[in-house]
């Protein structure tokens, strides 16, 4: 993990490679819970069997619930102490390269694209995320997150 103080230090990480985090099994009782959560309840991600003989071999997680992954993940890599709060102020872009099977593992790897002052006190950091698959090439999925950091 890697922790900066305050603003002017987060300022000092454009343009770096963050590492990644550790690796999470995906498992069906996530994706329901997911499911349930959301009232997303399509078969692909539900209905064992059904998936079992459907195009992906098998259940796979949600999109989204792959990109919710990404804020736990993130909270391994990078830590910002010494300001008065962080937001997720947005995404630029996102993209679902490859399907998460159920039993797969998969973690985030950042990059720090940009630091900005934005207004007095307050820096905007743009981040590329991707997360991967255990023994995939492919990512799972990418994206641009926007945070604001306010001191």
């Amino acid at each position: 993990m890697i922790t900066v103080s305050g603003l002017d230090e987060l300022k000092t990480l454009a343009g770096r490679d963050l590492g990644h985090s550790a690796w999470f099994e995906v498992t069906q009782d996530r994706v329901n819970q997911f499911a349930e959560a959301t009232g997303d309840h399509q078969w692909i991600h539900v209905d064992e069997a059904r998936a079992a003989a459907g195009p992906f071999g098998g259940t796979i997680a949600h999109g989204y619930l792959t990109l919710s992954l990404v804020i736990p993940f993130f909270g391994e890599i990078l830590q910002v102490e010494g300001v008065r709060m962080g937001v997720n102020y947005g995404l630029d872009r996102v993209r679902f390269a490859s399907p998460v099977r159920v039993g797969a593992k998969i973690r985030l790897a950042a990059t720090v694209v940009s630091v900005e002052e934005v207004a007095k006190r307050c820096v905007q950091a743009t981040y590329d995320f991707t997360v991967q698959i255990d023994g995939l090439d492919k990512p799972a999925c990418v994206a641009r997150p926007i945070y604001r950091y306010y001191a």
